[in-house]
């Protein structure tokens, strides 16, 4: 229950992180939907990959 908790906080953290760096480089802000969509199916992939090996 913690690992998923923790999760859902480093990715509101790395979803703050990545439109931050957006804006400070003047490119166009992603939505924080998708940048939480990529971020959780990025750990997941990494997880079953760990998990298979």
């Amino acid at each position: 229950m913690e690992g998923i908790l923790s999760l859902g906080v480093i990715a509101l953290l790395a979803t703050f992180c990545v439109r931050w760096v957006a804006v400070k480089i003047r490119v166009p802000m992603p939505t924080r939907v998708a940048v939480i969509t990529v971020f959780l199916l990025s750990v997941g992939a990494w997880y079953g990959h760990d998990m298979g090996g």
